[in-house]
Parts: C-alpha cells; structure tokens; sequence
C-alpha cells in the first residue's frame, strides 16, 4: 500500500569517492521527483568527491546533518571497498535502516548493506561480478535486475539502478505516479547489443569483462571472508 501524498518524505542517496555515479544519478532521477519529498545527498562531510571516472559530485547535508529518511539510497562502485571496515559509513547505514521505510542498493551498494549487518537472511542481487560476496554477509544471492525483501530493496549493476528506483517510487506514492515518471524519462530501454548480462554476451566479451573485473572481485571476496571469519564465536 501506498504512502498517503500528504505525508511529506525525506529520501536520501550516499555519495563516495570511486563511486559510479550513475548508480546514484540513475536513481536520482526517479527518487527526486517523488511527490511530496525531499531529496538529500549524504557524505561524511561537504568537500567534492570523484567518483569512479573522476566525475565530481558534491553533498549537500552530512551524515550527522541527516535526518531519520523514508528512503536511503546505498549506491556502488570501486570505492565501496573502501568502505567496507569504515564504522563512520556503516554506522549510519545500519542507524537509518532501523527505522526506514526502505533501504535501496544498487549494484555494490549491497556489500555495503552486508558489512553493515543488513543482509543476514535476506534475498538480494549486486553487480554479477559480485553476486559470490553476497554469502558471506548471510544473504542468498538472486540474479533478479531488481529484489525486494522487506524494507530492503537491490538492484543489480548500474542501469538497474533506475528500474529499481521506479519500483521504490511505486511503493511509496502508487504504480501510476511511477508510471509516470517513467514516462517523463523516457524511460523504454532497447539496448543496440545483446551483451547486457552474463547470460547473454558473446562468450569472449564475458571472459574480457570477467578478467577486467578480477582484481577487485578478489578483495571484495577477501574484505567478505574477513567480516565473515571475525563473526564467528571464538572457542
């Protein structure tokens, strides 16, 4: 059910450096246009970040600044593992997303949510090259563009970030608002190639994207192993 339009919403997106950013633009474009609501950009303080491609974005509330949100907006990208052992970050996730209404992930945003704690039992998707990490924060991964599971709602990698926000928009204000904005988007994807997800590249464009992909894959295996090994009892 719907949230009443006459009840005002605070929505909020973290911002990071090495970022993708279009796993924060994407949503942006969906989430700021919520009827009746507020959007605020999060970070640890006011100075310019770079995200991945050196593209700088800027906050425009801190997280101590940070009201309680309805919706908090975790995106991805290489400097989440950065991240993954920084209590500043983690804290305030796991703060907001004991009272949200919903938390939101896109692509490695849910490594985020696990390092918080968040993923313990629950369904979720993150980018493909990342869907091995995700048991180790407890979660079952789902190769779904979008799952929801409770207030908890994934996205996989990047571009999915604007289908799922579209989802979260129907949550809050009803499908027909979502439809919508999805409309004033344009928002009707027909991709020039089939090579949008393992399933469907060309055998050598997937060991090309997989081998790029590598190093980081391996840190982000071994940060999930260390989160994974420090939970358990000690004899």
């Amino acid at each position: 059910m719907s949230i009443p339009l006459e009840q005002h919403l605070k929505i909020g997106g973290i911002i990071f450096p090495g970022m993708d950013q279009c796993d924060f633009t994407g949503p942006f474009e969906a989430l700021a246009r919520t009827p009746n609501s507020l959007f605020m950009t999060l970070w640890k303080n006011k100075e310019p970040v770079r995200d991945l491609m050196g593209l700088r974005l800027l906050a425009d509330t801190t997280f101590e600044e940070a009201p309680q949100l309805d919706v908090l907006l975790v995106p991805g990208g290489y400097g989440q593992e950065e991240l993954m052992k920084d209590e500043e970050v983690l804290g305030f996730i796991r703060r907001q997303a004991e009272h949200a209404r919903y938390v939101y992930s896109v692509c490695t945003g849910a490594l985020l949510c696990g390092a918080a704690g968040l993923l313990e039992g629950r369904r979720a998707t993150t980018h493909w090259t990342a869907m091995g990490v995700l048991p180790y924060f407890g979660a079952t991964p789902s190769d779904e563009r979008v799952v929801i599971d409770g207030k908890f709602v994934s996205a996989g990698g990047v571009t999915s970030g604007i289908d799922g926000s579209l989802i979260v928009v129907s949550l809050l204000r009803g499908e027909t608002v979502a439809q919508e904005l999805q409309l004033y988007m344009a928002y009707d994807p027909k991709p020039p190639f089939q090579a949008g997800s393992p399933a469907s590249a060309p055998p050598a464009v997937l060991k090309t994207v997989t081998e790029r992909a590598r190093a980081i894959t391996e840190k982000r295996l071994a940060s999930a192993a260390a989160y994974q090994a420090a939970r358990q009892p000690t004899a």
